[in-house]
């Protein structure tokens, strides 16, 4: 099969053809309908991030069950399935105390390289390949713990159930698991990406108002507005200060609750000083290993100001993964208005340079579309 392979940091995707192991007992193998280009990979392809190498990228996607190894009683072959790059074993500590996006095993593949038992299924001839935190979907083909799959409804296109499975659930569950009863209260969201748009969504869904979104890009703010955000700020007419003037005026003297979903400490700050006293942050961006914010440590005891961190939307994903697709399907979630750009697998490198350059929407991959001539 074809699929985009990092060989080293710095070094563009090469498309390649590898092998894929025949799925073991526990496991599926997935035909990819769909791949998110998503902004973490960015971290990896640049080295901010390690990770395994040579490695085959992709985490956000969506496909058909074709082949089931022993034991897989999750999916059936023809099941549409979203992939999720945080598996629940159901009884490490975390996932037994009602934490299971920090199931242990999320852990053992990040840094194996390797499914929930360590070991990969991709390579090329006598050399192996390395799994993507336990998913690998910019590829044809993937194999994947049944852990790490949930069943798409027939209704929900592949593009959208793929945006679905991460950057939706990110952003929205960052704003429904975290942020508390915000309905009537102002919330502001940092970076109109997949991941800030679908906080938006989040807002929208729960009361939140207003709802402010900062971002340097015109045609973001024009979508966040689309997706429900009642005020934005153009942040590139603006000096961190004069951001955080602008959204305390516009909430009345700062937000409840302040969503970052940049990364960069930069942004992380402007959250944390937008906040009415007792308000909380919410910190959802990646940024490099060694990347620190500095926060004003009066400001956060005098005020009761509270920042806290949210991997993938602190979720639930099989719980909380379908109860959004089932948003989408009665009209509530317009994920539709969320993608961008189409691509093939040969224009993976130019989806990662359009996102570089700020490309609006998310855009997907679709393995199995060739480029033309």
């Amino acid at each position: 099969m074809r699929a985009a392979v990092l060989r080293e940091p710095g070094s563009p995707l090469q498309v390649e053809n590898v092998e894929l192991d025949d799925p073991h007992a526990g496991e599926v193998r997935v035909r990819v309908e769909a791949a998110g280009v998503c902004h973490t990979e960015l971290h990896y392809m640049s080295g901010d991030i390690p990770c395994p190498l040579p490695i085959v990228l992709g985490h956000e996607g969506c496909g058909i069950v074709e082949e089931i190894g022993a034991g897989v009683d999750a999916v059936a072959v023809g099941d549409r399935v979203a992939f999720t790059w945080r598996p629940r074993c159901g009884f490490c500590e975390f996932c037994i105390t009602g934490r299971p996006v920090m199931c242990i095993y999320g852990r053992v593949q990040a840094r194996s390289g390797g499914l929930m038992d360590g070991t990969s299924r991709l390579r090329r001839g006598t050399e192996q390949l390395h799994h993507f935190l336990g998913v690998s979907c910019f590829a044809e083909q993937a194999v994947v713990s049944q852990r790490a799959v949930v069943r798409v409804p027939d209704d929900v296109p592949p593009a959208v159930a793929a945006v679905a499975g991460c950057a939706v659930i990110t952003g929205l569950g960052a704003v429904v698991n975290v942020a508390g009863q915000v309905a009537g209260s102002p919330l502001l969201v940092i970076g109109a990406g997949g991941v800030g748009l679908s906080a938006v969504m989040g807002a929208t869904l729960v009361g939140a108002d207003p709802v402010v979104v900062v971002d340097v890009a015109a045609d973001k703010l024009a979508l966040a507005r689309q997706l429900g955000a009642t005020h934005t700020v153009d942040a590139s007419a603006l000096d961190a200060a004069g951001v955080v003037a602008a959204v305390q005026d516009l909430t009345g003297g700062g937000a409840e609750v302040a969503v970052d979903a940049v990364g960069a400490p930069q942004t992380l700050r402007q959250a944390f000083s937008a906040l009415r006293p007792g308000g909380t942050a919410i910190a959802v961006g990646l940024a490099s290993v060694d990347a620190t914010a500095a926060v004003p440590i009066n400001e956060l005891v005098q005020q009761q100001k509270r920042l806290v961190g949210s991997l993938y939307g602190s979720a639930n994903p099989p719980v909380d993964l379908p109860r959004i697709l089932s948003l989408y399907s009665s009209g509530r979630l317009p994920l539709d208005a969320l993608l961008g750009g189409r691509h093939s697998l040969d224009e993976v490198g130019e989806a990662y340079r359009a996102l570089g350059s700020g490309a609006t929407g998310r855009a997907v991959v679709i393995p199995t579309e060739v480029t033309a001539g």
